[in-house]
């Protein structure tokens, strides 16, 4: 999600704009502009994003398609309150130095009416300064650094999605002390604010039991080989290894676990647990070293027999193959539904600001006071009434997407899941929801 999303199952998230009253609870004043807004005319909406169709974090490359192939969707149902949407997306490669003229770009030449889905915590900490000053939107950025909650007031129109990476380590901490007491923890984390927010987490959420960390070693977002690192903290004696890693190295990281035969308990951000990475460390004779691994979730997951019926995977599946371009987009990649329930919101909110609406003023406003509940289970929507539903067919039961006051981190709760390598997917618990923050 992301950095990932988590998503689902993976799951990271992205995009946004809302609100006039609505089922949903939100409220919302109307803005009517003398004159449209940038990226607004009478026949289109166009946002943009930067993203990694290349380089070290390519693997999120179908978070942007899996986006984009429900806005074409909806364009082909009618758009918008009359208007179709226009996602501009660029390749920032996970490089801040191509980001940021990008950004530019979209703004400057473009003229986007926000920047919705960003990926990559390094990328949005480089964007966020020059978008907050354009008073451009920059919303549900594909990242769950804490700091997007944390700094509102300084960045006001900056707003992730996913739950932030702190809570989600503390989490792993909860568990780590009722299952594994006394463990020798080792950390790999990605040496920037992504990574670190693992670190303190987990430190932070074992309290007076810190001392169990033992060691920690870091790799730089370009490096795409950890296998030293991995090395080194099997050599400090680590029999718990958290990977706080985007999916290039922790793929690398696992694969080496099992090349070291090594049998460290397993802890994974959910911004990588993805069945596609799981699957490449199967195949690389890895199963049994991921078999048990801990991680954690926020949406339903696409390759569960429990949702095989729900009317949102009908959807996904019709979606991605009659929309998303260039094909192959394999549907068991849960990176693209992470992607598509993002999107899900941002066609939600615009709906509901109206046709007269539309402004970068009212999208943050709504995105700043949200409160989407999930639809109940079994979800009795038919699949073409699932986008003007007042319910979030994505999230599982039990959660939901709040902003209000200082509370700016939309979602707040996760699931915890355990790798199966018999399956060669994920047992999740979606009966334990834990409030992470």
């Amino acid at each position: 999600m992301t950095d990932r999303p988590s998503r689902l199952s993976p799951l990271a998230i992205a995009a946004a704009a809302l609100f006039a009253v609505t089922a949903c609870g939100i409220t919302q004043g109307q803005t009517t502009p003398t004159k449209n807004d940038p990226g607004i005319t009478g026949d289109t909406i166009t946002i943009g994003t930067t993203t990694p169709l290349s380089g070290p974090a390519s693997f999120y490359a179908p978070v942007s398609k899996g986006a984009n192939a429900y806005f074409q969707y909806i364009n082909a149902s009618g758009g918008i309150n009359g208007r179709k949407i226009k996602y501009v997306i660029y390749d920032d490669a996970y490089d801040p130095a191509k980001a940021v003229p990008l950004t530019h770009q979209l703004v400057d030449q473009d003229q986007v009416f926000a920047v919705v889905g960003q990926l990559g915590t390094p990328i949005n900490t480089a964007t966020r300064p020059y978008l907050n000053q354009q008073k451009v939107p920059h919303i549900f950025v594909a990242t769950g650094a804490t700091k997007w909650g944390a700094e509102y007031k300084d960045f006001p129109w900056t707003i992730g999605l996913q739950p932030d990476y702190q809570s989600e380590a503390r989490v792993y901490a909860k568990d780590i002390i009722k299952n594994h007491a006394n463990a020798k923890i080792g950390i790999l984390y990605q040496n920037d604010d992504f990574g670190k927010d693992y670190v303190k987490g987990l430190t932070d959420g074992l309290g007076s039991n810190a001392g169990w960390i033992v060691s920690t070693q870091s790799y730089e977002a370009t490096s795409v080989e950890v296998s030293s690192q991995v090395a080194a903290l099997k050599d400090k004696g680590v029999d718990l290894l958290l990977i706080a890693a985007i999916p290039t190295q922790a793929i690398s990281a696992m694969k080496t676990v099992t090349r070291l035969n090594w049998k460290p308990t397993i802890y994974i951000t959910n911004v990588s647990a993805s069945t596609i990475n799981t699957k490449a460390v199967i195949d690389a004779g890895g199963g049994a070293t991921i078999n048990g691994m801990t991680s954690t979730f926020y949406g339903k997951d696409v390759n569960d027999p429990r949702w095989a019926n729900d009317p949102v995977i009908a959807m996904y599946k019709q979606v991605l193959s009659q929309y998303c371009t260039p094909q192959p987009c394999n549907p068991v990649d849960a990176t693209y539904a992470s992607g598509m329930g993002s999107a899900w919101l941002v066609v939600r909110l615009l709906t509901n600001l109206g046709r007269d609406g539309v402004t970068r003023a009212g999208l943050m406003k709504a995105v700043r006071n949200m409160n989407f509940k999930a639809c109940p289970d079994p979800n009795p929507s038919s699949v073409d009434k699932l986008a003007t539903g007042t319910c979030d067919p994505w999230l599982f039961p039990g959660l939901s997407i709040k902003t209000g006051g200082d509370n700016q981190w939309p979602i707040t709760q996760l699931a915890p899941g355990h790798f199966n390598t018999a399956r060669k997917n994920w047992d999740i618990d979606y009966s334990t929801v834990i409030a992470a923050r």
